[in-house]
C-alpha cells in the first residue's frame, strides 16, 4: 500500500512540527507527506523548510479547500488525513495497513483515539463509540470519525467527490455521510492517535452555530433510502437551534428556521 498523508494547516507553527514528527516516526514509513498551508501568517513555512515534506502555500480558503488541494496533489492511491494539531501513535499506519490487507474489500478505515483537553485525557461517552460496517445511520447524530484517524482509497473520492468547500465547518461530517451511504467502514479498535483540544484556532470551538452546517449536510440526504431517519435527525437539530435562537433572541436564525 502506497500512502500519501494530507495535512491542512493555518497558523499552527507552534504545533505542526510535533504532528509531522509523529508521522515521520511511524513504524511503517509513509510515502508522501503534503502540507497545505491555508494562508498562514506565522512562521510555518520557515519551520517546515528543513523537513522531508511537500509544502504548498495557498491563499486562505478554508480547511476543505486545503484538504482537496492536497488530495489533488497526492501521488498515491491511498490517502491519510491528519490535522496539524493531532499526534499519530507510532504504529498507526502499520495497524491500518494490516487491517486492509486482511479485509481487502474495505477501502476506508478509522481508529479509536485518545482525546486530550488542556493536557488532560477526556473520557469518551458511550454514544461517541466508533462505528463500523455500513453505518450511515450511526453517524447521523454526530461526527464519530476523526479525520486524523482515517485512511481512504482514492477510488472512493473519485466516486463520491471531495470535501464541500461551501461548508465553513462540519465538512468532514458531510463527506463521511456521503461516503457511508454507499461504502463499508473499517475500524481498528486500538487508539492510534491522540486528538489535541483546548487551544486557539480550532473550528469546533471558534465556529458559532455548528449545527447549521450539520443541517446543510443532512439536507443532501432527504431523498435517500434512510430519509425517515434523516428527517428525524434534522428535526432534532433544528429544534435545538430554535431553542437557542429564542434564548439569545437571534431573530435572523428564527426567521430562517420558522418560515
Amino acid at each position: 500500500m502506497q500512502l500519501s498523508v494530507v495535512i491542512p494547516t493555518y497558523n499552527r507553527a507552534n504545533l505542526i512540527v510535533r504532528t509531522i514528527n509523529s508521522i515521520l516516526n511511524q513504524t511503517v514509513r509513509v510515502d508522501e507527506i503534503i502540507v497545505i498551508d491555508d494562508g498562514s501568517t506565522d512562521n510555518t513555512k520557515e519551520l517546515l523548510s528543513a523537513l522531508p515534506i511537500t509544502y504548498i502555500y495557498q491563499e486562505n480558503n478554508g480547511v476543505s479547500s486545503a484538504r482537496n488541494n492536497g488530495i489533488k496533489k497526492s501521488q498515491y492511491s491511498w490517502i491519510a488525513f491528519c490535522d496539524s494539531d493531532d499526534i499519530w501513535h507510532p504504529n498507526k499506519i502499520e495497524e491500518q495497513i494490516k487491517f486492509h490487507k486482511q479485509y481487502q474489500d474495505i477501502l476506508i478505515s478509522h481508529t479509536n483515539e485518545i482525546w486530550k483537553f488542556n493536557e488532560k485525557i477526556i473520557k469518551q461517552k458511550r454514544y461517541q463509540s466508533k462505528p463500523s460496517g455500513y453505518c450511515f445511520i450511526d453517524i447521523l447524530d454526530s461526527c464519530k470519525i476523526g479525520a486524523s484517524t482515517l485512511i481512504i482509497h482514492k477510488s472512493i473520492l473519485d466516486d463520491i467527490g471531495l470535501f464541500d468547500e461551501n461548508l465553513v465547518a462540519c465538512e468532514d461530517y458531510d463527506l463521511w455521510l456521503r461516503i457511508l451511504l454507499k461504502y463499508k467502514l473499517g475500524l481498528c479498535q486500538e487508539a492510534l492517535i491522540t486528538k489535541i483540544a483546548g487551544h486557539r484556532g480550532q473550528l469546533s470551538f471558534e465556529t458559532p452555530l455548528m449545527d447549521t452546517f450539520r443541517i446543510k449536510a443532512l439536507q443532501k440526504h432527504l431523498n435517500c433510502e434512510f430519509k425517515d431517519e434523516v428527517k428525524r435527525e434534522l428535526t432534532k437539530k433544528i429544534d435545538i437551534l430554535i431553542k437557542g435562537a429564542i434564548k439569545h433572541n437571534n431573530i435572523e436564525l428564527l426567521n430562517k428556521y420558522l418560515n
